[in-house]
């Protein structure tokens, strides 16, 4: 089954919802999926210089949505294995992001692992990673093709991918990330809990693929 999930790696539910559901699937060894990670930018007019992030939550949400937010966060990701360093991340820009994804899927080492990668660079090590150094430290250390993430970072490749990602998310009413889309079909929204994915992922087995 096809599993297109559309997020992006300064969304901390989509971190948690990416732990959450990969152990949702692993509770599923006879499930075979076909995971795509697709491009969803919250923050798409963020600078290429990194910003305070307090500040910016702050004038989009409210005096003290910061500090409730992290707080919550903190500590349910403290259950699935999840440091966030809330101290340490800042606003970036993460177009570059999704692009580098977007090429993992064209290398033998896949997008999972750079998602992962990704996710824990921002929220545990207070990362850039819209900076291209960053990224090609992370291809580095998944042994990945340095040399050709640098060509593609230096130019415009994977643009158009990112800009369908984010098209095809208008087009199906994706307004908020994660979003799990089954089979094409079925949406998952939100970072649900392991039963729940287990649950819907069981249903959709039965679904669209009655056959096994």
């Amino acid at each position: 089954m096809r599993i297109d999930i559309w997020s992006d790696v300064i969304c901390p539910w989509c971190y948690l919802g990416h732990r959450r559901f990969a152990t949702a699937l692993a509770q599923l060894p006879d499930l075979e999926v076909d995971v795509r990670w697709r491009a969803f930018e919250l923050d798409p007019h963020a600078p290429p210089e990194p910003q305070d992030l307090v500040a910016v939550l702050e004038r989009k949400y409210g005096v003290g949505a910061y500090e409730a937010m992290t707080q919550r966060l903190t500590a349910l990701g403290e259950a699935d294995d999840i440091e966030y360093r809330f101290d340490r991340t800042q606003r970036v820009n993460t177009f570059d992001a999704h692009r580098l994804i977007a090429w993992s899927a064209t290398q033998p080492h896949g997008q999972d692992l750079v998602v992962e990668r990704l996710f824990r660079a921002y929220f545990t090590e207070g990362a850039n990673v819209g900076d291209h150094d960053t990224l090609l430290a992370i291809v580095d250390e998944l042994a990945g093709d340095r040399a050709g993430a640098a060509v593609m970072l230096d130019g415009d490749a994977f643009t158009d991918r990112v800009r369908a990602d984010e098209a095809t998310a208008r087009e199906i009413e994706v307004t908020g990330v994660p979003a799990f889309v089954l089979a094409g079909r079925l949406t998952i929204p939100g970072a649900q809990e392991v039963d729940t994915f287990v649950r819907v992922l069981e249903r959709a087995m039965e679904r669209f693929n009655p056959q096994g």
